[in-house]
């Protein structure tokens, strides 16, 4: 009864710290982190178990940064583990909860319990470390090993002060949530010890305090209960079921309280580990002693295996120090008699070189723009190595002469970083192998490969093949013929490469270059707008730019000439004898002349170039072949025989004059020679020379248009007159009803005795007349130079014309002519008949 009243009372107190720990557990969850800033880290801490999407705390504000900041920077965290529990909003700025967090299957008995993970910003690169400290609730209640009910075997002549030892509950909280105390169910017989261990763990065992019977009481039933110090509170609880035997009074001894050893991690199974020793100071069966490992808290009992007999204890699992570094084992000595003693194997595994480094690439920029400064972030690594000591200690190096260096960061971070300035004309990308190694003995190490490629800047102007060009194109070309093409090639890439060529504005002759050629913006391809004829222009130089497409542009220029080359174009031209259309031309060879006598010279000139202006002579047709000849090379014409009497006066030689050229162009002329010793011998035989039909008709047309210009003329100052005279007339009945004086005026130079004369006092005739006076030309000649009158006999009409004497005298083709007659004058050796 009184027992039961007992634990009445502890359920009553449980309920009253259950309202109490429910209060407290409200404020537990307004209190949501912990902060503090140091060496550039964030720590909060939250309690476990809060729910998706909790806030953890504002991560931009902690870090003085803006929220626009962590959207452009491409804000993430990143974690070596394969569960995010946080997670990032970087619109606002603030880290929240991404999966549920229990802390005993986070860190177990670890304290304090805490996970990082780093916060990486781009454009600049920033890295920040983020530790998060998850804080215990009370979620466990203390549990023991096994459900089953702990069972004694006693002997009654048990002497009172008699321990026997209990399992111990687990509670998987820590801290104040943790397991803080024992309760064992209120009896007559046994109470509860309890004993602090170094680790803050407690063995607990129940003490005999008064003699057992078993004639009275052959069994016991006992209730042990474990509480823990959270809030609320929560227990666990297992039945003690004590059997009562005849007496056996000693308990085996363990020779060490603590045994302590080593094993090297990965150690294989079945490899003895230590050996336990206890004895028993009971004879017989009760001195008979059976080992056996108890069930403790973590996986130790899953790792070790004992010898019930010998006491040894051997591995029987997988021993990996990066999970377990020590291990404690607790090992049973049992006796026939069912006496129990206790002791303690602590296991400390050695590390061993058996984990190479771990490389993770956090952050990689790539393309790189090939004018990146010195210093610049590449890519951001995490390095780990599991090991422990030397180990795990790494060295990070680049392979091969690259332009990059590494440096460390934060720990286990490293930063690739460019060391040397890059040109990605010489090299466009790169095969980046990054070698993690560690200081175990043998050292293990791993490699990755980053594939860098390198952007394009505009600092290439393109470059043309030659210094200068020269171009040639046959005159007469076609318009929109290609003359040459010229090229430019560009070191840098895609848009930076593309060049365009360009004409930049140049005289030629006075005009712009561009009325000459044209050029092809992308073939560079030049082409001609004209046809050029190379008697005007026979080359000139244009400049032609190349300008990529890069921003700002970049260019170079290149000079281009152009020759035009001659063709046979233009015929030989005749400069000597002067052919007219209304005068002959003829050259007087006296009959004394002897063999070889220069008559004449043909001069003719080519404007062609080259063969094709080299000119010969022919003589193709004459009235006397065997009495002249031609030079063929200077176009002399001389006799080939003495001139004699019965040679005709009027010789006719028809010259032909023929340039080199293919296919060659030929000129005629028609040289006219009179064999005679006097004019007037030449000019009677020269008066019969049958006027040219195409001259006769355009001095028929010339004349109808002078008919009709002087009848337009002449009627325009019929009109003029008239008017005048009626102006004159109104005038004179307007002075006449004025009574004015009226005061006559002459002009000077004028004579007022002839009346109404309107000629000078002093003028002269010229008369010219032909041995034929039937044809005859008159031309009046002023005496001062100032007025010529040429008079018609069939008109009473004059005209004045202002021309000098001397002109007139000089210009052998000015004089006016009032009828058909012929002129004879008198120019070297030659006569010019004029018509």
């Amino acid at each position: 009864m009184m027992g039961h009243i007992r634990c009445a009372s502890i359920a009553g107190m449980k309920g009253r710290l259950f309202s109490v720990l429910q209060r407290r557990m409200g404020l537990l969850v307004f209190l949501l982190y912990f902060m503090y800033m140091a060496d550039g880290q964030i720590r909060y801490s939250v309690p476990e178990e809060m729910k998706k999407g909790s806030v953890i705390g504002n991560v931009a504000q902690d870090l003085g940064l803006d929220v626009r900041r962590l959207r452009s920077g491409r804000a993430r965290i990143v974690t070596g583990e394969n569960v995010h529990y946080a997670e990032l909003n970087a619109d606002k700025g603030i880290l929240v909860v991404n999966e549920r967090m229990d802390r005993e299957r986070l860190c177990g008995d670890v304290t304090p319990c805490s996970f990082s993970f780093e916060l990486i910003l781009e454009n600049p690169m920033e890295l920040h470390r983020i530790t998060v400290e998850v804080l215990d609730i009370n979620d466990h209640a203390p549990v023991f090993p096994s459900n089953e009910p702990i069972r004694f075997e006693v002997s009654e002549s048990a002497a009172i002060g008699v321990q026997f030892p209990l399992q111990t509950a687990e509670d998987l909280d820590v801290g104040q949530n943790a397991l803080k105390d024992y309760v064992l169910s209120p009896n007559d017989h046994f109470i509860l010890k309890q004993h602090a261990n170094p680790d803050g763990s407690k063995n607990v065992e129940i003490v005999l305090q008064k003699p057992l019977d078993r004639e009275q009481r052959p069994d016991l039933h006992l209730k042990l209960i474990a509480v823990d110090g959270g809030s609320p509170q929560k227990s666990g609880s297992v039945n003690i079921d004590v059997t009562v035997l005849d007496a056996n009074d000693n308990i085996p001894v363990f020779n060490q309280t603590v045994y302590k050893t080593t094993v090297v991690e990965n150690t294989a199974k079945g490899t003895s580990v230590i050996t336990v020793n206890a004895t028993d100071a009971d004879s017989g069966p009760n001195g008979l002693i059976t080992y056996s490992l108890s069930k403790t808290k973590g996986s130790a009992a899953d790792i070790f295996s004992i010898d019930d007999g010998a006491g040894t204890i051997y591995v029987s699992g997988e021993i990996d120090f990066e999970k377990q570094k020590k291990y404690e084992v607790r090992v049973e000595a049992k006796d026939q008699g069912g006496l129990i003693g206790t002791s303690k194997v602590i296991v400390d595994v050695i590390d061993i070189n058996d984990n190479a480094p771990v490389i993770s690439v956090m952050s990689f920029s790539s393309p790189l723009l090939e004018n990146a400064p010195i210093g610049t972030t590449v890519a951001i690594l995490n390095i780990k190595d599991a090991d422990a000591d030397k180990n795990g200690q790494i060295k990070c190096s680049v392979d091969g002469k690259l332009p990059f260096t590494i440096k460390s960061s934060l720990t286990n971070y490293y930063n690739l970083v460019l060391d040397q300035e890059l040109d990605r004309e010489s090299a466009p990308d790169f095969n980046i192998t990054i070698k993690a190694t560690d200081f175990g003995s043998p050292p293990l190490s791993a490699s990755t490969e980053l594939h860098l490629k390198i952007s394009d800047v505009n600092d290439n102007a393109p470059l043309f093949d030659r210094s200068s060009y020269s171009a040639h194109i046959m005159e007469n070309n076609a318009p929109g013929y290609s003359i040459f093409a010229v090229s430019a090639r560009d070191s840098d890439w895609n848009q930076n490469s593309r060049i365009s060529y360009l004409l930049e504005d140049t005289q030629v002759g006075g005009n712009p270059v561009s009325a000459y050629v044209s050029l092809n913006s992308q073939t560079g391809v030049l082409s001609a707008i004209r046809s050029f004829d190379y008697e005007q222009i026979k080359q000139f130089q244009l400049l032609v730019k190349a300008q990529d497409g890069g921003s700002p542009p970049l260019s170079s220029n290149v000079t281009v000439k152009i020759l035009i080359q001659d063709q046979n174009d233009n015929p030989p031209q005749v400069l000597y004898p002067v052919q007219t259309g209304g005068s002959v031309v003829a050259e007087m060879v006296p009959r004394s002349a002897d063999v070889g006598y220069l008559v004449t010279k043909v001069v003719a000139v080519d404007v062609d170039s080259g063969q094709n202006a080299w000119l010969s002579y022919k003589l193709q047709k004459a009235t006397d072949r065997a009495l002249f000849e031609v030079g063929s090379q200077n176009g002399e014409i001389r006799t080939i025989r003495q001139v004699t009497d019965k040679d005709a006066v009027k010789q006719r030689l028809t010259v032909i004059v023929e340039d080199n050229g293919q296919p060659s162009r030929s000129a005629t002329v028609i040289v006219n020679v009179a064999v005679a010793d006097s004019f007037p011998e030449v000019l009677s035989e020269f008066t019969d020379f049958p006027h040219d039909k195409e001259y006769n008709d355009n001095l028929t047309f010339y004349l109808v248009l002078a008919l009709a210009v002087v009848s337009f003329l002449f009627i325009t100052c019929l009109v003029v007159i008239i008017s005048v005279k009626i102006y004159r007339w109104r005038q004179s009945r307007i002075l006449y009803h004025s009574n004015l004086p009226v005061i006559p005026y002459y002009p000077p130079r004028y004579s007022d005795t002839l009346g109404t004369g309107t000629l000078p006092h002093v003028y002269n005739y010229e008369v010219c007349r032909t041995t034929d006076s039937r044809k005859s030309d008159n031309k009046f000649g002023g005496a001062d130079g100032q007025n010529v009158l040429i008079m018609d006999p069939s008109s009473t009409g004059t005209m004045q014309r202002l021309q000098s004497e001397k002109s007139i005298l000089d210009d052998l083709d000015s004089p006016v002519e009032v009828s058909k007659n012929w002129i004879l004058c008198s120019y070297n050796n030659s006569f010019i008949f004029e018509v």
